[in-house]
């Protein structure tokens, strides 16, 4: 069906560059929009159809969607994000005047694109709260909308889908939601300040809101700024994939939100602009090494890469890496025995290091389902010590949470600029989550290489000193 797999850079002032998005096979129709271009794509077997967002404003557009919001209702995508249009290029600054949140349905019947809701507060430097995500209430035939990236009319939206009327129903940030039962779960909180603050859920039924709190770390150490990248749900609990970790849980069956660390490198390494989908009764995500940067610095530690990008499948109580990719994941769906990826090689970047056009290239990566299955690939990951040593003053300095799941020599090496004494935490996403096994190792200065085929699961690390020359690599063979 596509008739295009590679995206080179192209015209489309914004910050570094987008990705593609949204991909969302459906009735036959496979959607995907190209983001800083702002092209929805409509793919079919006898033809291809390229929306440019046009039914918002002028052209040239720019942006389209960098978070995955999308949802399907009988024979309509419903999908939505934020666009400029027309779009304003000043000298590496990009002006917001024009820049809009949006909502649209395509009709996959009768191929047909409708704007059902825009919305903008026409500011040079500020912006409405993007739609970052679509959730279908079934009950009360409504969309929900999650807005958390903004400066104006953020938190959680009704969304009439025919008459495009639209409703505030919280206001605090939001990025991302579930559907649990008759319940949807909203994480709440400042991505790029705190991360996940609390969990609201919407009884769909009752229209009532509860609060929960984030709870304790399976491996008893603290966790720092969970950003939010991705929810999903799977039995009968709520998934949030964070910045470190992802925490599990349902209050309504009397469980807590349980953190479990994953992928912590005190790095940006996280499942930021990327979505979680349900495949084989599990989950399939990605933690993406470099998705939002600074340019022009080397020290910021969101330029700092310290491995692959990487493919999860989770089915507690494994959590069991399937890839291994660039800089990042940016869409996940499966179709017809396929998983597709969208994939780019270059970041989001900061306000005032804009160009005219994406600067990324973007592909689409098409793999067999039965990866889910097989034997994982030979993953490392190489990390400065002075990152955990950091975090250590801001409370935290556990690093790792890497799956052990299908490797049969795995190892940690040290190359310590000081003696010390390593702890290690091993546990599994065993539902309710539990608490982790520890045991401690002497590390002499210079290369230590500790045996890891001996633990099961996921292990964690942590130094009981600083090392702020040293380096750790984790090699999964």
């Amino acid at each position: 069906m596509l008739r295009s797999y590679r995206f080179p850079p192209r015209y489309g002032p914004e910050w570094g560059s987008g990705g593609i998005f949204g991909l969302r096979y459906h009735n036959g129709v496979l959607y995907f929009t190209v983001a800083f271009e702002a092209q929805a794509h409509f793919v079919k077997e006898d033809g291809e159809r390229i929306y440019e967002f046009e039914l918002v404003g002028e052209r040239p557009t720019s942006g389209g969607d960098t978070y995955n919001a999308v949802d399907t209702v009988d024979e309509f995508i419903y999908f939505g994000g934020w666009v400029h249009a027309p779009a304003i290029y000043k000298s590496r600054i990009i002006s917001f005047v024009n820049k809009y949140s949006h909502v649209h349905e395509y009709d996959t019947e009768n191929d047909e694109v409708k704007l059902i809701w825009k919305e903008s507060i026409h500011h040079e430097t500020d912006w409405a709260g993007e739609i970052s995500e679509i959730i279908y209430d079934p009950y009360n035939d409504r969309l929900l909308l999650a807005r958390e990236d903004g400066h104006a009319n953020l938190g959680v939206y009704s969304l009439d889908r025919r008459t495009g009327k639209a409703q505030a129903l919280i206001k605090e940030p939001s990025p991302k939601g579930t559907l649990v039962h008759d319940t949807v779960f909203f994480g709440v909180g400042n991505n790029f300040v705190s991360g996940v603050e609390e969990f609201k859920a919407l009884d769909l039924i009752t229209n009532k809101w509860e609060t929960f709190k984030p709870g304790r770390s399976v491996d008893g150490r603290p966790y720092i700024r969970p950003g939010l990248g991705a929810m999903a749900s799977a039995y009968n609990r709520a998934f949030a994939f964070v910045r470190g970790g992802l925490f599990i849980g349902n209050p309504f069956m009397g469980g807590e939100f349980a953190f479990a660390r994953l992928f912590e490198f005190y790095t940006f390494y996280a499942p930021f602009r990327v979505n979680a989908i349900n495949v084989g009764g599990g989950i399939l995500t990605a933690f993406n090494v470099h998705h939002d940067a600074t340019y022009g610095s080397d020290i910021e530690t969101t330029n700092i890469i310290v491995g692959p990008s990487v493919l999860v499948y989770i089915t507690p109580p494994m959590a069991k890496i399937v890839g291994a990719f660039g800089a990042r994941i940016t869409s996940i769906e499966k179709m017809d025995g396929k998983i597709l990826l969208g994939m780019n090689n270059t970041p989001n970047t900061g306000a005032k290091e804009a160009t005219p056009f994406d600067t990324g290239n973007k592909d689409i990566v098409i793999l067999d389902e039965k990866i889910i299955q097989e034997k994982p690939p030979a993953v490392s990951f190489s990390i400065p010590l002075f990152l955990p040593s950091m975090a250590r003053r801001y409370g935290a300095g556990t690093f790792g949470g890497v799956p052990l799941d299908g490797y049969s020599e795995p190892r940690i090496i040290f190359y310590a600029s000081r003696d010390n004494r390593l702890t290690i935490y091993e546990y599994d996403l065993t539902l309710p989550l539990g608490e982790a096994h520890q045991e401690t190792f002497e590390i002499k200065a210079g290369k230590n290489i500790i045996d890891l085929s001996s633990f099961s699961g996921i292990v964690s690390f942590e130094l009981e000193k600083e090392d702020m020359k040293g380096k750790a690599r984790i090699e999964l063979l």
